[in-house]
C-alpha cells in the first residue's frame, strides 16, 4: 500500500465522520472536540454547532507551534500532545472544562489519541 490516500480510503472515513457526526454534537457549554489530521500536521477544534462557530482551535501549523515542535513539525506523536496541551490551555483560558470528542472518522490510535490524553492531562474532560 501507498503512502498517498486512495478515493476509497478517502471516502470511507468520510462515512465513519458521517456516523459519528450523527451521534455527536456541540453545545456553548459543552462544544465538540473535532479532530483533522494529514500526513504533516494536525490540527483541534472546539465548536458549537448550534451557533455554528469555533471557540477555540489549534493546528501545528501555526508559528508558534512550529517553533514547539522544532524540526518534526506535527506530524508526530510529540507534535500531536503538544497541540492537545496549547488546545486545553486555550480552552480554559475561554472558560471551556467539558468537551464531546469527534475523532473525525479516524481511528482512535497514534496522534489522534496522543492529542486526546494530552487535552485530558491538562484538564478538559470528556
Amino acid at each position: 500500500m501507498t503512502a498517498r490516500t486512495t478515493n476509497r480510503e478517502r471516502a470511507l472515513r468520510i462515512r465513519r465522520h458521517a456516523r459519528v457526526r450523527s451521534k455527536v454534537s456541540g453545545t456553548k457549554d459543552r462544544p465538540r472536540l473535532a479532530v483533522s489530521r494529514s500526513n504533516r500536521h494536525i490540527s483541534a477544534q472546539l465548536i458549537d454547532d448550534q451557533a455554528g462557530h469555533t471557540l477555540v482551535s489549534v493546528s501545528t501549523v501555526e508559528a508558534e507551534q512550529r517553533e514547539r515542535n522544532g524540526r518534526g513539525g506535527g506530524g508526530n506523536v510529540a507534535g500531536a500532545v503538544n497541540a492537545g496541551r496549547v488546545l486545553a490551555a486555550r480552552a480554559k483560558a475561554a472558560g471551556i472544562t467539558k468537551v464531546v470528542f469527534d475523532r473525525g472518522g479516524f481511528a482512535y490510535h497514534g496522534r489522534v489519541a496522543a492529542l486526546a490524553d494530552a487535552a485530558r492531562e491538562e484538564g478538559l474532560e470528556f
